[in-house]
């Protein structure tokens, strides 16, 4: 056997092993950071597979909102909710994916607003402070996006038209590091479009 077929060897078993043995030992997969609505982006094993952050195609009745500032002044009809968009962000505790009595007031109305907009799709975007790990907080924002999401369903807002995201710690709103910028970055914000 040549020298250079010898030397290949032991790297493709190297490989290998690290292949067949990270989820033998425990390792834990990174949560996706788009996924889709339930149902929807599964592969034929059952898996969830990752979908673009934008999940819907645009179209004559849908563009993207990039570039622009989401201000909801392209969205006909209705009063908007909040500042700097149609829709306020949710607020959460620290390490914390439950819905407050606040974010749920504030849900019903958002649930309203989108009822009379049959023609707004969103996307929920679930964010965390700077604390924890990359993936950890990842997980985090994705469950806050998806309290969000299944409560607005509750209210009777069609799942189709609601995706979810996380960013975890990777867009905060407030760059600050005391605990009042923190308590800013623990939200789900609502990426609004037609």
């Amino acid at each position: 056997m040549p020298l250079r077929k010898l030397k290949r060897v032991p790297v493709a078993f190297g490989v290998l092993a690290v292949l067949v043995l990270t989820p033998a030992c425990g390792g834990k997969r990174a949560p996706a950071l788009a996924t889709a609505a339930p149902g929807e982006g599964d592969d034929r094993a059952g898996r969830q597979t990752p979908m673009r952050e934008n999940a819907f195609p645009e179209g004559a009745d849908l563009r993207s909102l990039e570039g622009e500032s989401a201000s909801g002044s392209d969205i006909p009809g209705g009063s908007y909710i909040g500042e700097g968009g149609p829709l306020a962000d949710i607020r959460f505790e620290y390490d914390s994916a439950a819905l407050t009595d606040e974010a749920r007031s504030v849900l019903e109305k958002h649930a309203l607003w989108l009822q009379g907009q049959r023609e707004v799709r969103v996307i929920v975007e679930g964010h965390c402070d700077e604390r924890g790990t990359v993936e950890y907080n990842l997980a985090l924002g994705e469950q806050r996006a998806r309290a969000v999401r299944d409560y607005l369903a509750s209210l009777g807002v069609a799942g189709a038209r609601l995706r979810v995201a996380s960013y975890g710690k990777e867009r905060p709103l407030d760059p600050g590091h005391d605990e009042a910028a923190m308590s800013r970055n623990r939200r789900a914000h609502f990426n609004v479009s037609r």
